[in-house]
């Protein structure tokens, strides 16, 4: 009996480290494959304790906001190659909120941001929020020494200024009383790429850009503004341009989609002075109001937002 005892007991005792060893070696495999691949923690669990970094630059030009988002795949724990899934999903939750300030500082018109209207409750930040998820995303894609991950985003300027435009029908700009002999046109170029006089002040301004200049002759008259512009076209109320795009050898003096807009045969204009708490707004001739507002054709112009401004090169890019 004692022999058969110990018999048994040694059977026992082996199956148990067997067990032991088994356990053990599992948990090795387990804490290789955590340290290797990286931690499976959800996105949104580790988005909190990320650092980005973030850059924007609005180009007015090209009528878009181009962004990027990154951070390093290690400071937030994860590893390559597991950890690149969960790094794209933090750069899709977290890119919204990213780009928020630099469509909060966007200027609207002379005397406000989109911050403003949503501080009015003109605007609201489910709008904002959905114009930042409409932003054209490439791929993310990791650093080149594989430390990081990258994302890039295109908020186009058209979009925004659609979602501003509230009215259904557009007004009939102002007709003069005593209309002037004109001639049509096929498009209408401002050009105030210099230091302007500013309306009202004892100082000197260059024009800035913004979605919704209004457009002023000498006598404080108003000649173009935002709900003048046909709420069913698809476009920007002014493109916006630099001198050299509008003295081209071809046909018109125009290039690219400068000399589609604008056509074979645009007015050019000199801006006098500029308007607003944002210099914003140029202010023409009268003689150069009436030019546009005496014809039929040239207030169809405004309505069809055929119009370009030429400013500073310098204005036209933002950080």
């Amino acid at each position: 009996m004692n022999n058969e005892h110990r018999t048994i007991r040694s059977k026992v005792c082996g199956s148990r480290t067997i067990g032991s060893v088994l356990k053990l070696c599992a948990f090795t495999l387990l804490f290789a494959a955590f340290v290797f691949f990286g931690a499976s923690i959800p996105a949104s669990a580790q988005e909190s304790s990320v650092r980005f970094d973030v850059s924007a630059s609005l180009d007015w030009l090209g009528g878009q906001i181009n962004g990027q988002a990154s951070f390093n795949l290690a400071q937030a724990g994860l590893r390559l190659p597991a950890g690149r899934l969960t790094g794209e999903e933090i750069l899709l939750s977290s890119y919204p909120r990213l780009l928020r300030p630099y469509l909060l500082s966007l200027r609207v018109d002379s005397n406000s941001t989109i911050g403003d209207m949503i501080e009015n409750r003109e605007l609201s930040l489910e709008t904002l929020e959905a114009l930042s998820l409409a932003a054209r995303r490439t791929p993310p894609s990791l650093s080149a020494d594989l430390s990081g991950m990258i994302g890039r985003y295109t908020i186009f300027m058209e979009a925004i200024s659609g979602s501003l435009i509230r009215h259904r029908r557009a007004l009939e700009p102002p007709r003069p009383l005593l209309p002037a002999q004109v001639a049509d046109y096929t498009g209408i170029i401002i050009i105030a790429d210099e230091e302007l006089p500013v309306h009202g002040r004892n100082t000197l301004a260059l024009l800035e850009p913004c979605l919704f200049p209004k457009i002023w002759d000498t006598n404080m008259n108003l000649v173009y503004e935002r709900q003048m512009m046909d709420p069913t076209r698809q476009a920007l109320m002014v493109r916006y341009a630099v001198r050299d795009s509008i003295f081209r050898p071809t046909p018109s003096g125009l290039e690219g989609d400068l000399a589609g807009l604008l056509g074979p045969r645009p007015l050019h204009i000199i801006a006098r002075q500029a308007f607003g708490i944002y210099p914003t707004d140029p202010v023409i001739d009268r003689d150069d109001a009436l030019g546009i507002l005496s014809s039929e054709n040239n207030r169809r112009l405004l309505r069809e937002g055929r119009v370009a401004l030429v400013l500073n090169q310098a204005k036209l890019t933002e950080r």
